[in-house]
């Protein structure tokens, strides 16, 4: 038997600490390549996280027991929580989205005069 991995759980993994790959930590383990390129890239990766986040919690749950539970005999049941969980992961990585450009064009067009 291999334990149970929860949608939910690796989703909110994804949204808070994506940037350090936590998800795929938790997904494969420490030998996954992936996981340690988010832990190198730190500062790059964070929108990685957040679209990976997406990516996961969208996942249906069919599908996501063929490839993360095959072995532990149960079956996931994404409920509500989950979908608030991505569009506030949807909107956090939308304000930060803009809130990077926006930083851009102001470092770029006045000097980062603003602050």
């Amino acid at each position: 038997m291999t334990p149970h991995k929860n949608k939910t759980f690796a989703t909110l993994l994804a949204a808070l600490l994506g940037g350090i790959g936590a998800h795929r930590f938790y997904l494969y383990g420490r030998t996954d390549r992936w996981a340690w390129l988010h832990v190198v890239l730190f500062p790059f990766s964070v929108f990685a996280g957040f679209i990976e986040a997406l990516m996961l919690g969208l996942t249906p749950d069919e599908k996501w027991d063929e490839q993360h539970n095959r072995g532990s005999g149960r079956k996931s049941n994404s409920g509500w929580l989950l979908i608030i969980l991505l569009v506030l992961t949807f909107g956090g990585g939308a304000t930060a989205v803009i809130a990077a450009l926006a930083r851009t064009f102001d470092l770029l067009f006045t000097g980062g005069a603003y602050g």
